[in-house]
């Protein structure tokens, strides 16, 4: 064969293993990612309808200590977790045995300690389901059942890196007064007939408590990570400035994403994917205000990023806010496992699943159906924004392989 035929032979079969790779990983079942991935899938499927009756009734182990036994360097609870219901069951409903303000933060939040020693952080309820927030993005007050979604969510994309969360309403007269602090005790008040606290934070004031219905207020319980796991805080590469009329360097330079290449912990190891996943994952509950996130301390950039702190999500279904998306379209690259989870939820199947799984909850129902619709409009946004880049760059340079598998302690 002539060398210039060798050469059209050649170009032909790289065009052709590209267009392969395209068509496998874009709901395609041919590849050894993608029938990896749609096993996951299946799994994740099969344990998405959880029962409000499961209890623990074949260990001695307590729940917390079950969830503590799942967390490692890059998940918060494994593929696998038939015990997940159960764990969640208890969360709503243990005894509560100490009640104080909450930790630092800006957002009104109280912290629990529940039957056996487990710290749980509980947000109370402040808005309605059809409520919609507007303004800015991140705009409000933090929204509670925004935290039992954004869990579930994390379960759905195979993500695996939310602390577990259940909606539970709590008795403020009989479960938390008595034994409360006094520094969170200074902070009750009532309006009307109904109980209501303020706590302590930045944004925290007499004048804009969180009130319960009477004594009942509902409200989300996220569970403490374990002190084993110490977290480490860092600002995240793509955080606002917000401050009027100053811009983040990211937001007028299409190049920044080689900046952020060049810096650790993102120069290397799995850190840049997690936070492109991290883009995905907030576009779609519409949270743009990750302006700094946590990882397991000193990891040397193998730990995930921990999706905690996802409140300020799900306020307004009319809204689909791009520039979350910014470290997916300014790096364009986006893991393998991801591009083909998102295309298994396309076509109304990411909705259909949130359905399914916040049928569970406590509290449910946990969203209006107009936020369940934005999901399902916000997925086809990110699809298109991967398919831009693939036809921009290829397939090979955006869909990444992501090798790092680290062993569980």
């Amino acid at each position: 064969m002539k060398l210039k035929q060798r050469v059209v032979v050649l170009c032909a079969v790289l065009l052709l293993l590209g267009l392969a790779k395209i068509f496998l990983l874009d709901g395609g079942e041919g590849s050894v990612a993608s029938r990896r991935d749609l096993r996951a899938f299946r799994k994740m499927e099969a344990g998405l309808t959880l029962s409000r009756a499961a209890r623990l009734t074949h260990t001695l182990q307590s729940p917390w200590e079950i969830a503590s036994q799942w967390v490692g360097p890059r998940e918060v609870y494994p593929e696998e977790t038939p015990e997940l219901a159960a764990v969640l069951m208890a969360l709503s409903s243990a005894r509560v045995e100490r009640a104080d303000v909450g930790y630092k933060g800006t957002q009104l939040k109280a912290l629990l300690v529940l039957d056996g020693g487990q710290k749980v952080v509980f947000k109370p309820k402040r808005y309605t389901r059809d409520y919609v927030v507007e303004g800015e993005p991140y705009a409000g007050y933090d929204r509670h059942n925004a935290e039992v979604a954004a869990f579930h969510l994390d379960r759905i994309l195979g993500f695996r890196r939310a602390p577990l969360v259940v909606g539970r309403y709590v008795n403020l007269r009989t479960e938390i007064k008595p034994v409360a602090t006094d520094q969170l005790l200074s902070t009750f008040l009532m309006q009307g007939n109904n109980t209501c606290f303020y706590g302590k934070c930045y944004y925290c004031r007499e004048s804009e408590p969180a009130c319960a219905e009477g004594e009942i207020m509902e409200g989300s319980l996220t569970l403490w990570l374990p002190d084993v796991w110490p977290l480490q805080k860092h600002r995240h590469p793509w955080g606002r400035t917000y401050r009027e009329g100053k811009l983040a360097r990211w937001e007028y330079d299409e190049s920044y994403c080689e900046a952020v290449k060049k810096m650790p912990p993102y120069d290397a190891g799995p850190r840049l994917l997690d936070v492109i996943d991290t883009a995905i994952f907030d576009y779609l509950i519409g949270n743009a205000d990750r302006h700094h996130y946590e990882s397991f301390q000193d990891d040397g950039g193998g730990s995930m990023l921990i999706l905690l702190d996802n409140a300020k999500s799900f306020g307004n279904p009319a809204l689909d806010e791009r520039s979350i998306l910014a470290p997916l379209y300014q790096c364009c690259m986006v893991r393998v496992s991801t591009w083909n989870r998102l295309n298994l939820l396309r076509s109304g199947a990411l909705s259909s699943a949130m359905r399914q799984a916040l049928a569970f909850d406590p509290i449910a129902p946990i969203l209006a159906e107009p936020h369940l619709a934005a999901l399902d409009r916000r997925l086809s946004g990110v699809i298109t924004t991967v398919k831009q880049c693939i036809e921009t760059q290829g397939p090979d340079n955006t869909l990444i392989e992501d090798q790092i598998i680290l062993p569980h302690p």
